[in-house]
């Protein structure tokens, strides 16, 4: 059997040998507590990082997120977010069910500006809109094919909130290839929102962990939000490890995996049947939509599995793959051929 080519994410990536002997020498101690050592470096070093006064781990982008909007608006308030937002479609319904958020989704391809943000934006007070009290920017953006939110428009768009007496919000999971693909240092990138949150279990390929990051006030809330959630940790110095190690080792190689992308997006582009923007592939996600005429996206992840390529279906005819780590340059270049012939088998 072929060696399995997995493109579903990059969360899918396997801790390395070197990686998991950081882990297993790792010096513990209890974080609800506060009392992990290994936690308490990998925190005041990405709060370092992002340019603010602490940070939180936690398990998961998910609960980074949700951590973020029970700390950032109230039950019932409205949060302005891109179209397509994960924390909108990824998170199983969270934001509703656990901070009661509203959502109003605007821009498009993931990305939108001060003015629309501004028409959007609803007034405290108001007789029966809720008021819009968090304002929060995906970058890189998820379904919209890796897309970096422009730098120029995040600043805008934050300085309108604090004007409208709204908070802002980077949900940055992925802020680290948006670093790698524009050169931009992580803490400009962070600057100006209150808070930031960016994934370990992502292009770092840590297996597990997500860390957000404000102030000390916001982050000493954040705390006791996180374990409302579930999210409270004893030795989780063994989990910091993955992240430090990450953050020594595999932060450079982060544009191979852009590489990847781009290779694998231009053999797709050319492909009769798909439909793919290469504007949009600015970092390790391809987003392409499969024309009528051509196999639906069921169909074609389908005939890529049983040729040993998984790639994920983010609509009827729209598929996603997402370059890692894990796979080099001539396994994508494979796995470019097996798709692209399991799309012209018409």
């Amino acid at each position: 059997m072929a060696e399995l080519i997995d493109l579903r994410s990059d969360t899918v990536t396997k801790p390395s040998a070197p990686m998991r002997r950081a882990m297993a020498e790792a010096e513990v101690g209890d974080d609800q507590y506060g009392e992990d050592p290994t936690v308490n470096r990998l925190q005041e070093r990405v709060a370092g990082i992002l340019g603010k006064e602490a940070a939180l781990f936690v398990p998961s982008g998910t609960m980074a997120n949700q951590v973020a909007l029970r700390l950032l608006a109230r039950p019932g308030d409205d949060v302005i977010v891109s179209h397509e937002a994960h924390m909108v479609w990824h998170e199983a319904g969270a934001g509703g069910a656990n901070s009661g958020a509203q959502f109003t989704a605007i821009g498009r391809d993931g990305r939108f500006t001060a003015a629309e943000y501004r028409a959007a934006h609803k007034p405290a007070g108001h007789l029966v809109m809720p008021e819009t009290t968090l304002v929060a920017i995906e970058n890189t953006h998820n379904r919209s094919g890796g897309v970096v939110f422009p730098q120029d428009d995040a600043v805008a768009v934050c300085r309108a909130a604090r004007e409208l007496g709204a908070r802002a919000y980077l949900d940055g999971a992925r802020l680290f290839n948006a670093a790698a693909a524009t050169g931009r240092a992580l803490a400009d990138l962070a600057a100006p929102f209150d808070v930031v949150s960016v994934a370990l279990s992502k292009g770092l390929g840590c297996p597990v962990g997500s860390l957000v990051a404000g102030s000390r006030t916001d982050m000493g809330r954040a705390v006791r939000l996180r374990r409302m959630f579930g999210g409270g940790l004893r030795q989780a110095g063994i989990l910091a490890a993955a992240g430090l190690y990450a953050l020594d080792h595999n932060l450079a190689r982060l544009p191979d995996d852009h590489a990847n992308a781009r290779l694998l997006a231009e053999r797709l582009q050319g492909v009769r049947g798909v439909r793919l923007d290469l504007g949009t592939v600015q970092t390790n996600i391809v987003v392409f939509h499969l024309e009528e005429g051509a196999p639906d996206a069921a169909t074609v992840a389908a005939r890529a599995k049983e040729a040993s390529v998984l790639v994920s279906v983010f609509g009827p005819r729209r598929l996603r793959a997402v370059t890692h780590l894990d796979v080099g340059r001539e396994p994508c270049i494979r796995a470019a051929d097996l798709l692209a012939r399991a799309i012209e088998r018409g």
